[in-house]
């Protein structure tokens, strides 16, 4: 006997979820008049290409309602992840809501040391309000734990993780673009992997720039260079929260800033 797929009203359908410091995220849902209800996770394609990735994960009754847990292994794709109901397998999926959102183990993440692969989640709400998760997973990752900023130039301490940071360690930044310039920096190596770079602004005042910041770990020029970023918080999206002043060199407006996927760039431009 075929059964008409089960639709449920989702405007109030809610999930929590709970981070833990290793990866793994519990999702809790509210009791669902649903015979086989699943949490579908879906990595939001880029622009004009289709959706192929997907994670379906069973929803196990407990208590008075419904519990997935999204375990640490295997490690996401980096991008950012859809989260929606299937009532029952074959059942129109839809959307979720953000509950409460636990990410007090996330917080801390720049005081643990991260092997590679370095993969990190982090749970958020998107801006048209539903639930989702930001993903990235890179061989090494060099975390900036902070950012001080002068009329002169700005000075960055860090933390390389999934890689060994060695003696003849190189910043890198390079102009956006085919032919960017590229300008370096002589890091202090301190230890386990903490190291610090001041870049005196003169140097990029190129109007029109945009340049990525990131590292070499050793003095190979074949070693791949890594990008410097914030991704060991709670914190999905910093770009618009996490704001530098501007400065003024010459005709040129300089600013540093975290772009959309949380690494570190400076924008130059022209002032007049």
């Amino acid at each position: 006997m075929n059964r008409e797929p089960v639709t449920i009203d989702n405007t109030q359908v809610r999930a929590h979820c709970t981070a833990a410091a290793d990866g793994r995220i519990t999702f809790r849902l509210p009791a669902l008049q649903a015979p086989e209800p699943q949490l579908l996770l879906c990595l939001r394609p880029k622009k004009n290409n289709p959706e192929e990735t997907r994670i379906v994960l069973p929803l196990e009754t407990v208590d008075d309602g419904g519990r997935a847990v999204l375990e640490p292994q295997p490690t996401l794709t980096e991008g950012r992840w859809d989260l929606y109901l299937l009532p029952e397998p074959g059942a129109p999926r839809q959307r979720l809501r953000p509950g409460l959102r636990d990410l007090r183990a996330l917080v801390d993440g720049d005081t643990r040391t991260w092997p590679s692969p370095v993969a990190v989640r982090v749970p958020y709400t998107t801006k048209d309000g539903f639930l989702a998760i930001r993903t990235w997973l890179r061989t090494a990752h060099a975390e900036a734990a902070g950012i001080d900023v002068t009329d002169r130039s700005m000075t960055v301490t860090a933390r390389l993780h999934g890689a060994t940071l060695a003696a003849g360690a190189v910043v890198r930044l390079r102009a956006r673009g085919p032919e960017g310039a590229v300008r370096t920096v002589e890091p202090h190596i301190g230890s386990d992997g903490r190291f610090s770079f001041t870049v005196p602004f003169e140097e990029l005042t190129a109007t029109g720039q945009v340049w990525d910041v990131s590292l070499r770990p050793r003095p190979d020029e074949k070693a791949p260079y890594i990008r410097i970023g914030r991704l060991f918080d709670d914190v999905a999206d910093r770009k618009e929260i996490f704001v530098y002043p501007t400065v003024t060199v010459g005709d040129a407006a300089v600013r540093p800033y975290y772009t959309v996927d949380n690494d570190l760039s400076v924008e130059v431009t022209a002032t007049a």
